[in-house]
C-alpha cells in the first residue's frame, strides 16, 4: 500500500471513530505507521488531510454503491442491497462524526454534500425510475424529489438528533428511515420483492424501538 493511501485509510478509520475534533496529526501518522515528517510531506496540515481524505471516502463509496447496485436483478432488491451495504458501513461510525465536520470543517463538509447531490441523487433518481419501469414502486412517484429525499434523511440519520440514543442505534434508525422510504413508493408486487430480498439481505439487522 502507497503512503498516501495508508494515510487516507488510517485518516477515515480514525475520524470514523472517533469524530474529527479530537484527532491529531499525531494519531493519524501513529496509525498509518508513518513518521509525522513523512506525513507532512503529503499534508500540510490537518484540514488538507480532512479535506482530501473526506473526498477520497465518498469516491470510494459511491463507486462501491454502484457495483453493489449493478449486481442486483431488480430496483427493490438493488434497493435492499444498498440498504445492507450502508448498515455494516453504520457499525463503525461514531454518529457525531459528521456532525463534527460539519461544525468544524464546513469546506470538507460542503464538498461531501455536493457530491451526494451529484452522483448519489442520481443513482437514486435511476433506481426509482428503474423500479417504477418494472412495475416496483408506483408510477406517480417524482424520482427527482424522492431522490433528494432519501439523501437527505440519510443525512439526518448521521446527525445528533432525537432520533439516534441510547435506545435507538444509528444501525436500526438508518433501517426504519429506509424502510420508510421504500414502503412510501413500492406496489404490492414491490413489496413481495422488498420481503423476500430483506430476508436474505438483512436478516441479521433488527430495528429497536422504545
Amino acid at each position: 500500500m502507497e503512503v498516501l493511501e495508508k494515510i487516507l485509510t488510517s485518516s477515515i478509520e480514525l475520524f470514523s471513530q472517533y469524530g474529527f475534533k479530537s484527532i491529531t496529526m499525531d494519531d493519524i501518522a501513529r496509525r498509518a505507521g508513518i513518521s509525522k515528517k513523512t506525513l507532512y510531506q503529503h499534508f500540510a496540515n490537518k484540514q488538507e488531510v480532512v479535506n482530501e481524505t473526506v473526498a477520497w471516502y465518498k469516491n470510494n463509496t459511491t463507486e462501491s454503491c454502484m457495483v453493489v447496485l449493478s449486481g442486483a436483478d431488480n430496483a427493490v432488491e438493488a434497493m435492499v442491497r444498498i440498504i445492507a451495504f450502508f448498515d455494516t458501513m453504520y457499525k463503525r461510525i461514531n454518529p457525531m462524526a459528521v456532525f463534527e465536520m460539519q461544525r468544524f470543517f464546513p469546506d470538507a463538509y460542503r464538498q461531501f454534500r455536493e457530491l451526494l447531490l451529484e452522483r448519489d441523487v442520481a443513482l437514486v433518481k435511476e433506481n426509482i425510475l428503474q423500479g417504477i419501469s418494472e412495475g416496483l414502486y408506483r408510477a406517480e412517484v417524482n424520482a427527482d424529489l424522492m431522490a433528494r429525499y432519501r439523501i437527505e434523511t440519510s443525512l439526518m440519520a448521521l446527525q445528533p438528533t432525537l432520533m439516534v440514543n441510547d435506545r435507538n442505534t444509528l444501525m436500526s434508525v438508518a433501517l426504519e428511515l429506509g424502510e420508510h422510504f421504500m414502503y412510501g413508493m413500492m406496489t404490492p408486487l414491490g413489496i413481495e420483492e422488498y420481503l423476500k430480498h430483506k430476508e436474505h439481505y438483512l436478516k441479521h439487522t433488527t430495528v429497536t424501538t422504545i
